[in-house]
């Protein structure tokens, strides 16, 4: 998908951007606290047009907390945020123009059909909203069952239905907060591929996510936050490239050459027998498998070359030596589980200057500060 990275919002009294020029997301030292909890502690996002964006990190990180700030759904205790330019505390619903989405669950009334529910929220919307009913039925593959009542769908029809009521609004980034969660692994399937096909026609998503296939797959950019903070932004390919690469090697005498990879200057991370790399499929990367065979190790290619010629030395016969990345699943938990976050993370956090519509669970239009669980297109 082509990118094209916009200007950064300003903030202050500086005039923000004209809204098409602005970045779809821009957030500066965000914090939430309540009492003495500290659920956002100083949060930074920088979301750019085109991105499919995940917003990455275990239950409890304070990921839907950031979300809701951003929306202005609740009072950050700190910082600011801009959606195409436009704070949503300053400026309420007219920050959220072109702006859809929902957080933690869509909610409907369950006795009414989907399309009454859809009716409901396009008469809250306007803007030509009811005549897409049909099209976003169709996009997100409920056509068919538009007419049933809600409280019979499934949970993954409910959250497809979710997409179809932000999609009302022919947003320009949606907002989709852990959209596949509850889902089996056909619905999980299935979300991912609607997200998809929606990024591939010019919507900027930004997903919030713990789930690490669901990122890995769809997402070009992640921000990745523990505890509150950030502590990686930026290309997914950039920080499994950071994660530094690993060597998967088997030899003619994996004892000796354990001990040759240990003394070898500029080898790190290597285990021997179980508990090596995965296989060249790439899914579990530095995980443990108990049938892993051979060797494992981290190193850059010229120690790697060294190390080629010293087993050599030794009458060590080289049977297989493969490079593998790092994946996503390795970097995470280093990131937020690790000593590793300071190496990884620490440095590689997006920066820039300072920043000078309420959407429900349902993905409709909502005032800041009122009721995100309420059903939606409640009057």
């Amino acid at each position: 998908m082509t990118k094209t990275a916009a200007p950064e919002a300003t903030v202050g009294g500086n005039e923000a951007p004209p809204a098409d020029e602005a970045q779809p997301v821009c957030a500066r030292g965000l914090v939430k606290r309540y009492k003495e909890v500290l659920a956002v502690d100083h949060i930074d996002l920088n979301v750019h047009a085109g991105d499919v964006y995940g917003f990455l990190g275990p239950n409890g990180a304070g990921k839907t907390t950031t979300l809701r700030m951003a929306l202005g759904l609740i009072m950050p205790t700190e910082g600011r945020v801009q959606l195409f330019g436009r704070d949503p505390i300053r400026e309420g619903a007219k920050a959220l123009q072109g702006v859809a989405g929902f957080v933690e669950a869509p909610r409907f009334y369950p006795y009414l059909s989907a399309r009454k529910n859809l009716e409901l929220l396009a008469a809250l919307d306007g803007d030509g909203a009811r005549g897409r009913i049909g099209e976003v039925l169709e996009t997100v593959e409920l056509s068919h069952r538009a007419e049933h009542r809600v409280g019979g769908y499934s949970h993954g029809m409910r959250q497809r239905l979710g997409i179809a009521a932000a999609l009302l609004r022919a947003p320009r980034l949606l907002i989709l907060d852990e959209p596949a969660t509850g889902l089996d692994p056909a619905g999980m399937r299935d979300m991912r591929a609607l997200i998809r096909r929606l990024a591939d026609g010019g919507i900027t998503v930004l997903l919030s996510s713990h789930q690490l296939p669901e990122v890995q797959e769809l997402c070009d950019r992640v921000a990745i936050v523990d505890k509150g903070r950030v502590v990686y932004e930026g290309a997914l390919s950039d920080l499994r490239r950071q994660g530094g690469a690993g060597y998967r090697l088997r030899t003619s005498d994996d004892a000796r050459a354990l001990e040759i990879l240990r003394a070898q200057p500029g080898v790190e991370h290597v285990v021997g027998g179980p508990g090596g790399l995965d296989g060249p499929d790439g899914r579990g990367g530095a995980s443990h498998h108990e049938d892993a065979a051979g060797l494992s190790f981290q190193a850059d290619e010229q120690h790697v070359g060294a190390t080629s010629l010293a087993l050599g030395a030794a009458g060590i016969g080289i049977l297989a030596l493969t490079p593998e990345l790092a994946t996503l699943e390795d970097l995470f938990f280093r990131l937020t589980e690790g000593s590793d976050a300071a190496a990884i993370g620490n440095g590689h956090v997006e920066r820039a200057p300072a920043l000078a519509t309420g959407v429900t669970g349902s993905g409709g239009t909502q005032a800041p500060g009122t009721d995100a669980t309420s059903p939606a297109g409640a009057p």
